[in-house]
Formats: structure tokens, sequence, C-alpha cells
């Protein structure tokens, strides 16, 4: 039976199963952009996300953070001296033992020290670097940047040469300083650098001169050098202020070893 006023379908007016099928599926694409649009809309907030870089954020993160450790570094310096002149005043200590402590601070590195002093400076090759020596293959990208082991045979070397303090960029070196590289950057107590990398030491020229030079780590990277530019200068200064240490000292894991 119909109802009223129809008629029965016939064979070539019922939709084909394949039909259906397609329809099925175009509604479904449809609503898979849809909901993607709707979630690149949400994530996006008014912000450009197809950009391919995303460093120059991070990058931006990173100097803010460089700038307020700094800003904080010379807070906790300030305090620290307020600290140590109140606390040298109230100590009753004779002559002899503040000028032992003074003596103390001088060879931790906390106090500013004074004296001719040599600059070491490293850097980068140009990007577009190629090999200056003939018969020398053309450099990869890790033949181009200074390597943290290069800052360290450099502060090594000055170390045997007599220094007698050491300033990495604008921060002095303590004994438990640790100079590191996470890429092409320095971390050095908290802040971070981009090269050129300056390294200052105060003590004995000539002495400090003959250290570089006889240093294998450094004859190593004196290669590369040669071969596709990177940066290396040593100066001389008469007269340097290195500041002293200004962070704290204390140990969180290390323990003194006990006299006998």
């Amino acid at each position: 039976m119909t109802e009223k006023g129809g008629s029965l379908p016939t064979p070539s007016s019922r939709p084909a199963p394949r039909t259906v099928a397609l329809r099925v599926l175009s509604a479904g694409v449809f609503a898979l952009a849809g909901l993607i649009f709707w979630t690149s809309f949400d994530t996006a907030k008014g912000v450009d996300i197809r950009s391919d870089d995303p460093l120059p954020k991070l990058s931006d993160n990173v100097r803010a953070k460089n700038a307020r450790n700094e800003r904080l570094e010379k807070q906790v310096a300030g305090l620290r001296g307020d600290v140590d002149k109140l606390s040298r005043r109230g100590s009753g200590l004779g002559p002899a033992e503040r000028r032992r402590l003074d003596a103390l601070d001088r060879a931790a590195g906390t106090e500013p020290l004074a004296g001719p002093a040599l600059e070491v400076t490293l850097d980068d090759a140009p990007p577009n670097a190629v090999a200056l020596v003939p018969g020398v293959p053309d450099p990869q990208p890790n033949d181009l940047v200074v390597h943290q082991q290069d800052l360290q045979a450099v502060v090594n070397a000055l170390w045997q040469g007599g220094a007698r303090g050491i300033r990495v960029m604008d921060q002095r070196l303590i004994s438990t300083s640790a100079v590191r590289c996470v890429g092409n950057t320095l971390i050095l107590q908290g802040r971070v650098y981009s090269p050129p990398y300056r390294i200052t030491a105060v003590g004995d020229q000539n002495t400090l001169r003959r250290a570089l030079d006889a240093s294998p780590a450094i004859q190593n990277y004196l290669q590369y050098v040669r071969a596709y530019g990177l940066g290396w200068k040593v100066g001389a200064d008469s007269e340097v202020t290195l500041p002293g240490y200004a962070d704290p000292t204390e140990l969180h894991y290390a323990q003194p070893v006990p006299a006998p």
C-alpha cells in the first residue's frame, strides 16, 4: 500500500548505496575541517601560529631572565657587602684576625682584584666561512663555533700560568665556578652569554702568554683559527680591576672533610 497521493519509488529513483556513502564522507570531511579551524582559532588567540620560527619569543624570554638575574646579582652584592661590614664591626676581631680574614676573601675571589692583565677573546667564524688553507676539507657547522672545551682550555691555561684572578665576560671565577656551553651560548653562574667571549686574567703577562702557548688544547683550537677563521685575540692591559664574586658561596651538597 502507498500513502495518500504517493507512489512507490522506482529502482532508478532510489539513492545508490555508494552515493550515500560519499555524502556521509563529505559531511565528515567538512565537519573535521570546521573542527580544525576552530581549534586553530582558539589556540592562536590573535597570535600568528603559522610562523616557522618560535625562537624569537624564546630568545626574548632568555634576555629578560638574564637581565633580571643581573639586577638581582647586583642587589645581592650590595646586601652582602653591608652584611660583611656589620659582621666584622661587631665580631670583636683583632687586627691580626681581620688581616687574615681579608686575605681569605682575596684568595676566595670575593674581593676586587687589580693588576696587569691579559685578555683573550674567542669568537665564532663567519657564517659563510670556507676553508682558508689548501687541502683542508670544507668546514662542518661544529668547526665554525667556539665550544665549551675551548673556553675551558683558556681558563685552565691561565690558572696554570699563575693567574691571581680570572674574569669571564663580566663575572669573576671562583673555585666552584663551572664554564659550560649549551649550543653556541655560554652559561655561567645563572647567566647566558653569546660570542665573542672575553676572558681576562690578572697576573704576570709574560708567564700567562707562555702558558697559553704551551697548551695542547689551545694549539688545536688555533688550527681551526687558521683553517676556518675562528676568532682569537690576545691583548695586554697594564691595569685591570676584576670584580669580586658576589653570589652566595655556601655549598649545598659537598661537605668539608673532617680534620684527623
